[in-house]
Order: structure tokens, then C-alpha cells, then sequence
């Protein structure tokens, strides 16, 4: 009995604001830019300044842990530098490999 009073009547589904269903993944994004993106951007900008700062005799850390004095820099790949890390030994690294330089 009750089925036929159902039966007669419509449904009509309906239609929100379609950027409603889209505000959860702009948020995700959002979120995502403030606390993934924007921070890993600073911190590779400062590293970058720090490394194009570095002279003759600065005591810096490698990414391996080791420590040691600035010599001198390749001449042929400006992207290299020698450093000391005991009595005459010296090795080639990357200035990228450089992550900290150590104030005296």
C-alpha cells in the first residue's frame, strides 16, 4: 500500500556548487605547498648562497661527516674544490657535498 505512494513521487537529485567538491583537494594542495614545497625551496635557496660563499680556509662538514679546510678550488670545473682533512692529504669533492661551514 504504501509502495504506490512512493511510486508517484519524483526525485530530483540535487546539483551543488561544483567547487564544493573540488575545495577538499585544493586544500590538500594548499597544505601541501606550505608545509612540503615552499619550506624544501628556502632551504635549498640558502644552501645554494652558502656554498657559492665559500673562500680559501673556511673549516667546513661533507655530506659523508668529514671535516676539513678549504684549499683551493679546481680551476677546470668550478664546481669542485680541494680540502685538507689531515697532514697532506687532500681530497676532490663537490662544493654541493658541503653542508655546513664551521665558524672559528
Amino acid at each position: 500500500m504504501f509502495d504506490l505512494l512512493y511510486a508517484d513521487a519524483t526525485v530530483t537529485p540535487k546539483t551543488g556548487n561544483p567547487i564544493i567538491g573540488f575545495l577538499p583537494m585544493i586544500l590538500i594542495l594548499v597544505v601541501f605547498y606550505f608545509f612540503l614545497i615552499r619550506p624544501q625551496a628556502k632551504k635549498a635557496k640558502e644552501h645554494q648562497k652558502m656554498v657559492s660563499e665559500i673562500k680559501k680556509g673556511d673549516r667546513v662538514i661533507t655530506n659523508g661527516g668529514i671535516y676539513g679546510i678549504v684549499d683551493s678550488f679546481r680551476t677546470d670545473e668550478q664546481n669542485a674544490v680541494y680540502i685538507y682533512i689531515a697532514d697532506d692529504v687532500k681530497i676532490l669533492i663537490l662544493k654541493d657535498s658541503i653542508i655546513k661551514i664551521i665558524k672559528s
